[in-house]
């Protein structure tokens, strides 16, 4: 990894390879959730069932100077794609690659395991997260899955 400047100060990141069960993983998760319940309101209980990934073999947590700002991971959703899940950053890291870096690990891990395509969800009352996922090469793309019935849901594909 390398270095971050966060507030005019130089800070080391650190991206670990894990699986959904890992414990920073797992709180940042839960404070995932409580952002996407603050923003979404009764649409976040509409889509907390679909959203739950459960046990994912394959996650990242990225640290910064030994704190946990942000994490991702993926599934197999079919032979030949991934579907992303959980990419969260802190809000006082956000604007600072941190989000960048964890897609980018997680679209690597993915092409080195074969696969040819990364699918993912995300909320209507995000458009942080809408913008994001167009500037790196996403395309929206008809709802997929547990998604197809969510009105609050944005769906977008990118090939690896």
């Amino acid at each position: 990894m390398g270095d971050i400047d966060h507030g005019n100060q130089v800070a080391m990141m650190n991206l670990v390879y894990t699986n959904s069960t890992q414990s920073d993983f797992q709180k940042l998760c839960l404070e995932l959730e409580k952002e996407l319940f603050e923003r979404d309101g009764d649409l976040a209980d509409v889509n907390y069932e679909i959203n739950k990934a459960g046990y994912m073999e394959n996650a990242v947590v990225l640290y910064i100077d030994g704190l946990a700002v942000g994490c991702g991971a993926f599934r197999n959703y079919t032979g030949d794609a991934v579907e992303i899940k959980r990419m969260y950053v802190i809000p006082s890291y956000r604007r600072n690659n941190v989000a960048s870096e964890i897609l980018a690990a997680l679209e690597n891990s993915s092409r080195i395991k074969g696969f040819k395509e990364a699918l993912l969800e995300t909320g209507k009352n995000q458009p942080e997260a809408i913008a994001f996922y167009l500037k790196h090469g996403y395309a929206e793309i008809e709802k997929f899955g547990g998604y197809v019935d969510s009105e609050n849901s944005i769906c977008f594909k990118k090939l690896l």
